[in-house]
């Protein structure tokens, strides 16, 4: 008989990893990465061998994840609106609040737009709002190189790379920046998408661990008050937005009442807030001007 079996070798998963909360739900994650399985196999092959070099990796990933490292850091990959998307600590990870910002931007697209991803991260926003519509474009821009590697990357596995571009500096700079071959002109959105840290600088010690220790604090740290990045952009939004376009912001949850103050203050209109799954307010929404 085997040494090790599926269904032992789960539940001792689940003891190492007692001290988290859900511990019964990443103990079977990385158990699946591991040995190739889904779900359904805790409870029709409980008596599946597990070899000495999947228990080896597995006592391995174990460890990482007692030691608070996320799961989609240690598996390098982490599914969002039904896609799965390249992960590594260079940036955050696509999480639930996220998917409202991208549900309620798919409401104002339409064929033939073009859409501007702001601190793009691993793509998935930009990327999941083209792969759900028809003859979109975009552009995604990040500080991070090494993001935006993550990004092209994830592109590339969904088909998309034809379609978006990937740009390197601060916000709005990063199309400010000349490219080789390419004549400079002012670039216009019909939409504008984000989730730009948020957190204020002095809170991201109190996180998690999973957030504070291993997400990228440059994706975190909002500034003093977390709105250093929301003043950026409503300040230049207008400037690459055409007439009628929309902006989409996630925010904290105590935080939609400034942001929606800063857009007014620029000019924007149809100014709406939406709560996530918790009930909590999340997604800014506001609309530039016609004239």
């Amino acid at each position: 008989m085997p040494e090790h079996l599926y269904r032992e070798t789960y539940e001792e998963g689940v003891g190492f990893l007692s001290m988290l909360n859900e511990a019964a739900l990443d103990a079977r994650l990385l158990l699946e990465a591991v040995c190739g399985t889904a779900v359904s196999d805790l409870f029709s092959r409980p008596e599946r061998p597990v070899s000495d070099e999947e228990y080896e990796e597995y006592l391995h990933y174990l460890e990482l994840r007692a030691g608070r490292m996320p799961v989609a850091y240690i598996l390098g990959a982490w599914e969002f609106m039904g896609l799965s998307f390249l992960v590594s600590q260079d940036v955050l990870i696509p999480n639930q609040d996220t998917e409202l910002l991208v549900e309620e931007a798919m409401k104002s697209l339409s064929g033939g737009m073009r859409i501007l991803d702001l601190c793009t991260g691993s793509g998935c926003i930009l990327l999941s709002l083209l792969h759900y519509s028809c003859d979109t474009t975009g552009v995604g821009t990040d500080i991070s190189g090494d993001a935006l590697a993550i990004a092209s990357a994830n592109a590339e596995k969904l088909g998309l790379s034809e379609r978006c571009t990937f740009l390197q500096g601060d916000l709005f700079g990063a199309m400010e920046q000349p490219e080789e071959g390419r004549e400079q002109k002012e670039q216009k959105f019909d939409m504008i998408v984000s989730n730009p840290p948020y957190i204020p600088s002095g809170d991201i010690a109190s996180l998690e661990p999973e957030v504070g220790i291993h997400e990228p604090r440059i994706s975190l740290d909002g500034g003093p008050d977390g709105l250093l990045f929301y003043r950026k952009i409503a300040a230049m939004a207008d400037r690459f937005m055409r007439p009628g376009g929309y902006i989409y912001l996630e925010t904290g949850f105590d935080q939609t009442e400034d942001v929606s103050a800063l857009l007014a203050g620029r000019g924007f209109t149809e100014i709406k807030v939406f709560s996530d799954y918790g009930g909590n307010p999340r997604v800014v929404c506001a609309r530039k001007g016609v004239m």
